[in-house]
């Protein structure tokens, strides 16, 4: 991922150059430094946890959320950074009664 000089703003690959959506600022692609930055790509996903055999005290905070699947008023929840680190975090809720997973994100 390649940020612009003039404005910080995130460059796309173009024809051997980076150009900038905002503003236009164009800069020549360096191979060498391309190969150093690390991506997503080849990354393994996180693997799923079988949580069913975890006691409730043992599963971590609850809130009331409204469960869109049955409608139970208690969820348990995780706070996650996924996105950028200059936006919020993202809260992941799991239903206390039927394990319906759902997420909030703030806008």
């Amino acid at each position: 991922m390649q940020f612009c000089d003039e404005c910080g703003s995130m460059m796309k690959a173009e024809d051997g150059v980076w150009v900038c959506g905002s503003c236009g600022y164009e800069e020549a692609r360096d191979s060498d430094a391309e190969a150093a930055m690390v991506t997503t790509e080849g990354q393994e996903e996180s693997q799923v946890v079988d949580t069913s055999d975890v006691d409730v005290e043992d599963m971590g905070p609850t809130t009331g959320a409204i469960c869109p699947e049955c409608g139970n008023d208690r969820a348990f929840w995780e706070m996650k950074q996924i996105r950028a680190a200059d936006e919020s975090e993202t809260r992941f809720l799991t239903c206390t009664e039927c394990e319906h997973k759902w997420r909030e994100d703030d806008h």
